[in-house]
């Protein structure tokens, strides 16, 4: 017997048209705000946080080359941007429509050395040209683009990026390092003077200066630094398996015991 309550799932007539497919998955997501429970209850809010999450698993899924999770990660992400302007609408704030026709204007906007007369020698000026439009729109700053919730290393490097388009940066990389080098002689220097909060200064300082010289060396820092995040853990709960298996507990081992396990952990490519 049918259920009452069973509602006919949303089905693309040519399952291969993307376009339907598109319009298929904004119906599903109109049906869960109007009948799931815990669809209904949010708002752009109360899921605001799970966009970010959902952003570090698709980073994730890339890193680990993994294109399967990658693709159903991006859906995940697709699955918000909809569910987001849904609910925009509901509230009749925006559509699904306006999200989509602003993006359009902007990439047509913004590459007017795609779209219109506009002459461009390389990506320098391309990206130049990019923070100049962004100020003939009502941007104030060449830094107002870039959000507050952003990781610390993941925003130094978005602040030095847009300086840099706008002509303010170091003009080769042995200046960038010997900043890096003064900027640790001064950490070292405020904290034997036992001023904690210089200290405190010094150490952001030093960091950004370390974005800097990854920056010039087209290394993303966010990404090094969880690389080696994950590296440390492989690598102690390798100490942590060791442990178990020779009976000892982990606080009872000396730290000589623990570093040779450490080296052999590394000496097999972990």
């Amino acid at each position: 017997m049918k259920n009452p309550l069973h509602t006919e799932v949303p089905q693309a007539k040519n399952p291969n048209d993307l376009a339907e497919q598109f319009l298929v998955l904004n119906d599903i997501i109109k049906i869960l705000r109007k009948k799931c429970p815990w669809d209904s209850k949010q708002t752009n809010g109360s899921i605001a946080h799970l966009m970010i999450e959902e952003v570090y698993e698709t980073i994730d899924a890339i890193h680990r080359k993994n294109d399967d999770e990658f693709s159903k990660e991006l859906g995940d992400l697709l699955l918000h941007i909809i569910m987001h302007a849904v609910m925009a609408e509901e509230r009749e704030a925006f559509s699904l429509l306006d999200v989509i026709t602003k993006i359009q204007k902007k990439l047509i906007d913004r590459h007017p050395h795609v779209f219109a007369d506009v002459k461009v020698t390389g990506e320098q000026e391309v990206m130049s040209n990019w923070e100049a439009l962004k100020k003939k729109e009502g941007k104030k700053s060449a830094l107002e683009g870039v959000p507050e919730a952003l990781p610390s290393l993941l925003q130094a490097e978005r602040i030095q990026h847009k300086a840099s388009r706008m002509g303010f940066d170091w003009d080769n990389k042995d200046d960038v390092w010997k900043k890096v080098d003064e900027e640790m002689s001064e950490l070292k220097h405020e904290i034997k003077s036992g001023n904690s909060e210089k200290t405190f200064e010094e150490f952001g300082d030093l960091l950004f200066a370390i974005v800097n010289a990854a920056r010039f060396e087209n290394v993303v820092p966010e990404e090094a630094l969880l690389k080696t995040n994950k590296k440390f853990i492989t690598r102690f709960q390798y100490i942590e398996k060791k442990a178990m298996e020779m009976n000892k507990n982990l606080k009872d081992m000396t730290l000589a015991e623990m570093d040779s396990i450490w080296d052999e952990a590394k000496s097999i490519g972990m």
